[in-house]
């Protein structure tokens, strides 16, 4: 079955490489261009687009820098060393906070974000985190959801004590009891459930929160390079229809560039819900972000509540598809 499945994927990139060259793309009109990625599922859109060459099969020539977490790419654009970068909301709203010139052309991946609590703590209700101690990663949505999910149990950040980590420290820290809880994103609650097995109970918080993964780029970018960022989107659709037609070989696609085990991926994949769109809970959820950061005091001084119209830029994607932009209101 595996054999059978890698052949279809490798048989599917020769086709796409074999479409690029004879659509009379010769390699020296490749338009090129550098994408900062985070390599994670939440990637997936990019990752399969880049495998089965259907950026090239757009003309398009994508150099990958891989890094950790939205962050580090949203930085080496605005730094000039990417032209695209794939990033969560808590990046976009410091950059616009920082009034960095950024463009937000698309979101292309949301998921909710999760609990996971020690059996011995006897976490059951959202209430029950009162004196507990919680793991989060500051800075990220992760420390938004934590916020969220605090306010929705009734409690404050001084009922309970926060304990700044990063993902990949939670699992350790709640196998050795330093830790009642802990709240971020896949695969890391699913790797502490296999991990410790009945020891790790997931607390119910679905649709509490869900991070955004997306696509931005500088305005200068977007204005000078219109066509590269018009066919990068294009390439995105045609691998959001490839994954949603071809699961399986999705799930092989991502778990092999991402480092993941198939079988860990393939539990959760459901979880990542792939569309590239501008909508009103993209919208939501940029506000809800940045109104945290107003509220804590994580900002640059001065700072007030960005205006998201002059971040959101809606016009790639509508020339493309005006139905994945459904913006109810003015950003």
């Amino acid at each position: 079955m595996r054999s059978t499945t890698a052949l279809r994927i490798g048989l599917f990139a020769i086709s796409a490489c074999a479409g690029s060259l004879n659509s009379g793309a010769r390699a020296e009109e490749m338009l090129k261009a550098r994408l900062a990625q985070n390599l994670a599922p939440i990637s997936g859109l990019a990752i399969v687009a880049k495998t089965n060459g259907l950026f090239a099969k757009q003309g398009l020539d994508i150099s990958v820098s891989n890094f950790t977490s939205g962050k580090q790419c949203l930085d080496t654009v605005v730094g000039g060393g990417a032209d695209i970068a794939t990033t969560a909301e808590a990046p976009v709203t410091a950059a616009a906070m920082a009034q960095q010139p950024i463009a937000f052309v698309a979101g292309m991946e949301y998921s909710d974000l999760k609990t996971m609590t020690a059996g011995s703590a006897a976490i059951r209700t959202k209430a029950d985190l009162r004196g507990k101690r919680i793991g989060f990663t500051a800075g990220t949505g992760s420390e938004v959801y934590t916020s969220v999910l605090l306010k929705a149990a009734g409690l404050t950040a001084k009922d309970v004590t926060l304990v700044n980590l990063r993902p990949q420290e939670m699992l350790p820290a709640l196998a050795a009891g330093s830790l009642d809880a802990f709240d971020t994103w896949e695969p890391h609650v699913a790797n502490a459930k296999k991990a410790l097995g009945e020891a790790a109970v997931p607390l119910d918080t679905k649709g509490l929160y869900s991070e955004s993964f997306n696509i931005v780029v500088m305005r200068s970018y977007l204005d000078a390079n219109p066509a590269i960022v018009g066919k990068f989107l294009t390439a995105l659709i045609e691998a959001e229809g490839w994954v949603k037609a071809h699961p399986d070989e999705a799930i092989d696609i991502v778990a092999t560039a991402s480092g993941m085990k198939r079988d860990d991926l393939a539990p959760i994949w459901p979880d990542y819900v792939f569309h590239v769109r501008l909508d009103d809970k993209l919208l939501e959820t940029l506000k809800t972000h940045a109104g945290w950061r107003l509220e804590t005091g994580n900002h640059p001084p001065g700072a007030v509540m960005p205006d998201f119209s002059k971040i959101i830029a809606t016009a790639p994607l509508k020339a493309l598809d005006a139905a994945r932009v459904t913006l109810s209101a003015n950003p």
